[in-house]
Formats: structure tokens, sequence, C-alpha cells
């Protein structure tokens, strides 16, 4: 016995340096945010586990199965072309020297800045019975020939299509990023060694790419699953469309939190995927120097051909329905310009601001914290408060909406008893609730950002401020936030573009009557007014190319 109690000291003496927590009021606000930040995701388990309801079993017996396979061949889908189209213009523009390669590498990334619901309307319009392109084949052809032309876009691959066009530069950017890491030496030797150039793509680029091309392709499957405009717009039943439908259409909350649990066992289940495909392997080129990669010259129809398949997603997925967004918006501007578009603009423009500022705050709080006290609880907690941006934004509607609907019961009964009349929602329906939200979504927009410019900072500057008799806050405040301002800034303009492109949790958690610009777009669109909602989507497309600006010139001051 005595032996066996030494045995559980000497483990507890191990580990306690590990399991150990620096109270201080850092330490304490941390893990105060975090737990905020988890609470959404927390709700949505536990109201797994609570009762069931006859709405609930009438899903599970007659649509969940649509929503599974609709969810699963849209993710199938769209992983797949985004892959083909990243990986093809990733490795033309970082390996090859052609006509235009210098606007492509920046001109690939601009359809991010195009809302999948944007260009899907958009393309629903242009390819309609009354649109652009059947009206210039009835002018060119029969009517019996125009009919069997007639391009059938509402449908799930149609859906999956206009995803695609905008979504691939998440592969596109991290590939290649990749591709311009590796040394131009390893290639070199491949090609010596009697490989041919698509041999050596395949056999050694590529591979070495994989953990890249993964992690672009994981985004791209999360925005996926986040979906919800699109998709509803072509009629295709997902999860996120059923999410709506138990919420809104058939008032069942249970059921709502139950297709939330669904669909968020089946984003764990990509991060899982993505973390096992890792693993423990390392990928390295083995050379001990790093060379730059000389590009590879194609002229004649090489040359064109490359040109033509890096133009091919630059028209589709952003000058056609840009294009078209601006035609419309042109022929609207003056009866659209009104009070009530200014009012939109405010409303996200606010939206956007305060929870970006707020984003920023949080996560300069837990990369500082991190930073003072960097023990194990403290960086789980960093990890785990960044798990919003994987969430769909319609799980995390439904996960707040859950604890806020609890405190507000309790402080109805509370203001009840003490006013004897009667007292409606405080926070559920408002414009705290709908930040908080914001805040819980894209807090890791805001932290990865705030954390590399932390890493870039020497740490002896904190530590000899510190021995000069500087607490933490003021080190903060007069040694690390003025070398921060330019990250701080960009984490925050991230957050800005984020939350003005939001559909689907601004849908669910929005004040009565309020509209933002993405709500308005979504819902002329839906009207078949797809002409006035031009112009707020030709805004949230404007504002969000700020991004891409900045990603481009970062891109274009790595080696290469």
């Amino acid at each position: 016995m005595t032996g066996a109690w030494r045995f559980l000291v000497r483990v507890r003496e191990e580990f306690r340096p590990r399991l150990r927590v620096n109270l201080t009021p850092w330490t304490v606000a941390t893990l105060v945010v975090v737990a905020l930040i988890l609470l959404p995701m927390i709700a949505i388990f536990v109201g797994i586990l609570g009762e069931s309801s006859e709405t609930w079993s009438h899903l599970a017996s007659t649509v969940l199965l649509d929503y599974t396979v609709n969810s699963l061949l849209l993710v199938v889908g769209v992983g797949a072309l985004t892959l083909a189209i990243g990986i093809s213009t990733a490795w033309l523009v970082t390996t090859c020297e052609f006509p235009g390669r210098r606007v492509f590498e920046w001109g690939l990334i601009l359809p991010l800045a195009i809302p999948t619901y944007i260009i899907a309307f958009t393309y629903a319009e242009i390819l309609s019975h009354t649109g652009v392109v059947q009206g210039g084949l009835q002018l060119l052809l029969p009517p019996e020939t125009t009919a069997r032309l007639r391009v059938g876009l509402m449908s799930l691959p149609g859906a999956g299509l206009m995803m695609a066009l905008v979504l691939y530069p998440y592969v596109y950017l991290i590939t290649r990023t990749s591709f311009q890491r590796q040394s131009g030496g390893v290639l070199e030797t491949s090609r010596i060694l009697g490989k041919s150039a698509w041999s050596t793509f395949f056999r050694v680029a590529l591979p070495l790419a994989r953990p890249a091309v993964v992690a672009g392709v994981i985004l791209v499957l999360m925005e996926v699953l986040n979906e919800y405009g699109a998709v509803k717009y072509f009629g295709v039943s997902t999860f996120t469309t059923g999410i709506f439908r138990a919420w809104f259409a058939l008032g069942d909350g249970p059921a709502a939190v139950r297709l939330s649990g669904c669909l968020l066992i089946l984003v764990f289940a990509l991060i899982l995927l993505e973390r096992l495909q890792r693993g423990r392997a390392r990928f390295d080129d083995g050379s001990g120097r790093y060379r730059p990669l000389v590009p590879f010259q194609l002229r004649g129809w090489r040359g064109a051909a490359a040109f033509a398949v890096c133009l091919v997603p630059v028209t589709l997925g952003f000058l056609i329905p840009v294009a078209q967004l601006a035609v419309w918006a042109l022929s609207v501007a003056p009866e659209a310009l009104d009070r009530r578009f200014l009012t939109l603009a405010l409303n996200s423009f606010g939206l956007a601001v305060t929870s970006a500022v707020l984003a920023v705050m949080a996560a300069l709080l837990i990369v500082y914290a991190t930073r003072l006290s960097p023990t194990p609880i403290l960086r789980l907690a960093s990890r785990a408060s960044s798990l919003g941006y994987s969430i769909p934004g319609a799980v995390i509607a439904v996960g707040v909406m859950i604890p806020f609907l609890w405190v507000d019961r309790r402080l109805m009964g509370i203001l009840q008893g003490i006013t004897g009349t009667p007292v409606g929602l405080i926070l559920t329906g408002t414009v705290a609730a709908l930040v908080f939200a914001y805040v819980v979504r894209f807090l890791a927009v805001a932290l990865n950002p705030t954390d590399s410019g932390f890493e870039r900072i020497c740490g002896n500057l904190d530590e000899t401020s510190r021995s000069l008799g500087m607490p933490p806050l003021r080190t903060l405040w007069k040694v690390d936030l003025p070398l921060l301002r330019g990250t701080l800034v960009s984490a925050g303009l991230l957050v800005f573009v984020d939350v003005l492109k939001e559909l689907p949790l601004t849908l669910i958690l929005r004040p009565f009557d309020f509209d933002t610009l993405a709500t308005r777009a979504f819902q002329l669109a839906s009207d078949e007014q797809v002409a006035r909602s031009a112009l707020p989507a030709l805004l949230i497309i404007v504002v969000g190319m700020v991004p891409v600006i900045i990603l481009s010139r970062i891109i274009a001051r790595q080696r290469i």
C-alpha cells in the first residue's frame, strides 16, 4: 500500500508543473473570454443530450438522409473542382513564365472577394430564360436549337460549380506559397535524373506540397458546409437549409439543435481527417540551402494553354459576375441610392467595426496572456478559442440562441417579480447577440495574425521592460502595441470583411426589421429582384477586395 501511495505521489509531482495555473488577472480574464467563446458549442452538445421532439423524429426518418447525402456530394464535388483549379493555377504561376503571369499572380485571388450567394444568383439570372446568354442565342439561332442549349444551373451540380468558382483561391493561395518555398535545386535534380516535367510535378513537387493542399481543401470544405444562400437559392437541401427550416418554418428548437449537432460532427470529422493525414510525417525537400525556382519558359501553344487555364477561373469567377452586377447597379442606381441603402450600409459597417474591434481586443488578450504565462492550459485555451471559424455560421447562431434564451427567461422572471408586469426578451434578438456571435465565429481570423505579430517581436523587449519596473499592462501599451499597430489593423480589417459577407448567422440572429447589405441582397434576389440586389452586392465585393489586395502584396514580398 505504501508503494502504491508513493507511486501516486510521484505521478502527481511529475504532472503538477504541467497542470499548474498561475491565476493572474490576465489568466483569469483569458479563461473567462475563452469560456464565453466556447459557450455556443457547449450549448449545442448539451442540447443534443436533451429531450427529443416529434419534429426531429419526422425529420430523421424523412429528410436527414437527403441532408447528409447532398452535403457530402457538395463536399466531394467542390473539393475536387477546387483542387483541380487551385493546384494547376498555383503551379503555372509559380514555376512557369508565360504571357500575363504577373497579372494572374494576384488576379487569381479576386474571386475570393465575391460571396457564394452573390455569384449564385448572378449566374442564375445570366443563364435564365430572359438572361443575356439566352437572349443572345435567340438572336442567332432558331428557337428549337436555343431550347436544347439551355443550361440547367438550378441544381446541386450548379450550386457546386458556383462554390468552386469563388472558393478555389483558398487552395491556390496556400499551395502557391508551398510551391514558392520549395528549392529549385530539388526540381532540377529530378529533371537531371531523367524525369519529365509531369513526373517531377506528381512525384516531387505535389507530395512536398501535400500538407498545404490538404489545408486549403479543408478550408474550402468548411465554407461549403457553412453555405446557406447559394444552396437555398438553388433549391438544394443541406444541413444549413434544414436548420433554418426547423428553426423558422417549423418553430422547433430541439430539432434545429440536433441538426446543428449533426453538422458539427461532420465538421469535426473533417478536422480530424486533416490531423490524421498529417500525422507525424515531415515534409522536407532535403536540401540544406534554398535556391529560388527558375521559371520554365512557355512559348507558342504551351504559353497560350497556360494563359487560358489561368484566364478561365478569373473570368468565370470574377470578371463576368462583377461586370453584370455593375450593369445592373448602374441601371437601378438613381432609385436605389436612397436613405434605406444608406441605413443598410451604416448597419453593416457598424456591426463589422464593432465586431472587428472586440475580436482584436479578445485576440490581443488571449495571445498576450499566453505569452506572459505559457502554461499548457492557456495554450490549450488559445487553440480552443479558434474553433469558431471551423463551425458553420448557422450552428453558431443556434448555439448562441440557447444560452441567451436561458438567461432571458431568468431575467424576465426576476424583472416581472420586481415590476409586476410582463417583460419581453432583453438579450435575444438584439445587436449584442449578433455581435457576440460574430466574435465567436471570426475570433480566429484576428487571433492568427496577432499571434504571428507577437512572434516577430523579440521576447527580450518584454523582459527588459518588466525588469525596469513596468507592469505587463504598461509594457503592452508602451512597447508591444506600437510595434503591432499594422498587424492589429490588418487583423481587424479581415474580421470586418468577413462580418460584412456573413449571411446565415445574420439571418438567424438579426433583430426584427434590421437588415444588412448581405441580408438585403439575398432577400431581393430571392424575390426575383436581382437587378435591385446588385448595388448592395457590389458594395460587399468592393470592400471584400481590400484583403485580397493585402494578400497579393504579402505574397509578392515572399521569396520566389
